[in-house]
């Protein structure tokens, strides 16, 4: 089923290429998507798929995710599953750009109206966060309101993509100059980012306090 997204695995050099976590990522106009979708099928076992898309015919990457859905979670909305009953997913995404602004505006109504799909977003860099009042920031806070947790990738997370979506041929990752320093650089800045979504937290508990 995968194979009829993208192949399978991502080429060495376009891996590198793609999720370099430069301070500068110019040319670099397209985004990938790996992602790793599971079902629980019992106590102790999960179902597991996994794959890589990106940008075709200018849709970005997340909505053409959607698209597959319905192919990769068989009875999400209730549909094929024995009992009708809506089956639960995790999905796990490691992205070469965070979603833009009306991508993650899309992501969190979608994931407001499927309670039973659980979406975490690995990122190797963020897209249009410099100005303070981007909407791609704003962006950002909603997909965490919405139960999305975001997190900057680390060298664990780059490692992790090597050795599962990545055409290897038995070959190692290698650190590229900079990627620690540039993560922890990043990390720094979505957390700086999700702060305002804490802060509106913390206002609302006060105000069912009575303060």
């Amino acid at each position: 089923m995968i194979s009829k997204l993208d192949s399978v695995l991502l080429p060495q050099k376009k891996f590198i290429y793609h999720y370099k976590n430069m301070r500068w990522a110019r040319g670099r106009h397209e985004t990938y998507l790996c992602f790793v979708v599971k079902r629980r099928t019992g106590p102790d076992s999960h179902s597991f798929d996994f794959g890589h898309l990106r940008n075709r015919s200018g849709c970005h990457v997340e909505l053409l995710f959607l698209r597959y859905l319905k192919a990769l979670c068989p009875g999400l909305w209730g549909f094929g599953s024995a009992d009708g009953r809506r089956l639960s997913y995790s999905i796990t995404w490691f992205c070469s750009w965070s979603p833009c602004a009306n991508c993650s505006f899309a992501l969190s109504q979608f994931l407001t109206q499927t309670p039973n799909l659980r979406l975490r977003i690995f990122v190797s860099r963020l897209y249009y966060c410099d100005m303070e009042d981007s909407q791609e920031r704003e962006g950002l806070r909603m997909l965490k309101k919405a139960g999305v947790q975001i997190t900057v990738m680390s060298y664990k997370d780059y490692f992790y993509c090597w050795q599962t979506f990545v055409a290897r041929k038995q070959s190692n990752f290698k650190a590229w100059d900079g990627l620690h320093q540039n993560s922890v650089r990043l990390a720094r800045k979505l957390t700086r980012i999700l702060q305002p979504c804490e802060i509106d937290d913390l206002r609302d508990a006060f105000k069912l306090l009575g303060f």
